[in-house]
């Protein structure tokens, strides 16, 4: 048996999109501004939004209302800036997008101004963040995120916190933008947080951004086999499975080669 989910592969495609597009660097007025706990942001949070719902479901009504808030000025940004190709008066193309979310949130094209909200607003938070700790904190801080989201997840820890955060509206008619739906198939906008800070740091590296998200896209489809035994996935996962394979790479590309005639490193 093989899991074939078209809406599922589609809303894969979206992540993997979010993973190629950041662009690298800081604005230099925000260089006084590293820190090493910047690395913390992604496994910190998922904590924090499961014990804040954890002790009041009424807080999945504030979560949702700060996605609602945050969402759409980061994802001008992302347009604006801290995407590639970003250009300062491509930012206002945030607006439509919102207005689409509004005004047809369960519609084909409302799902999708939701997608490019939440991956642009990813977009910038990851670069926002691979800029501001050193990237092998970040990386550490993607993996813990999955880690922490995997058993979770697996451990069915939050259930019913999970539940209650996907629900949650900031008001009644109002877009979600702490969830993402395709169809049948949805995620929520740590998964897509994920894939934004993973290509931020493929970019930052000077890596393969493109085949970096081609691979995200595969792993993520060999991944989506898990859904034969079980309903939900943490898509966290992919992209820091795919982090870890570069960082792989590049430390087996810098090794020293010996020369076994020599006994001498190669030049």
């Amino acid at each position: 048996m093989v899991y074939l989910h078209l809406d599922s592969s589609l809303l894969d495609a979206t992540r993997a999109a979010t993973m190629a597009l950041p662009a690298a660097g800081l604005p230099r007025w925000l260089g006084r501004l590293r820190r090493r706990g910047w690395a913390l942001v992604g496994p910190l949070s998922i904590l924090v939004v499961a014990a804040a719902i954890e002790l009041s479901a009424a807080n999945a009504h504030v979560l949702a209302w700060i996605a609602l808030l945050l969402v759409p000025p980061s994802c001008a940004l992302a347009f604006g800036w801290a995407a590639r190709g970003a250009r300062p008066w491509l930012a206002v193309a945030a607006l439509p997008l919102f207005a689409g979310a509004f005004a047809a949130p369960d519609d084909t094209v409302g799902e999708l101004a939701r997608i490019a909200l939440i991956g642009g607003s990813c977009i910038t938070v990851g670069r926002l963040l691979a800029g501001a700790a050193p990237l092998t904190l970040v990386k550490a801080g993607l993996i813990a995120m999955a880690t922490v989201d995997a058993v979770i997840i697996f451990g069915h820890l939050f259930d019913q916190q999970n539940a209650v955060f996907e629900a949650a509206v900031a008001s009644p008619g109002l877009p979600q933008l702490q969830t993402a739906q395709l169809g049948n198939a949805g995620c929520d906008y740590g998964d897509f947080f994920a894939a934004g800070l993973a290509g931020a740091v493929v970019a930052a590296e000077g890596g393969p951004w493109l085949a970096a998200a081609m691979a995200m896209w595969l792993v993520s489809q060999v991944f989506n086999q898990l859904f034969l035994v079980t309903d939900i996935l943490p898509m966290t996962v992919p992209p820091a499975i795919v982090v870890i394979g570069l960082s792989v790479r590049s430390a087996a590309g810098r090794a020293p080669r010996l020369d076994p005639l020599t006994s001498r490193h190669a030049v």
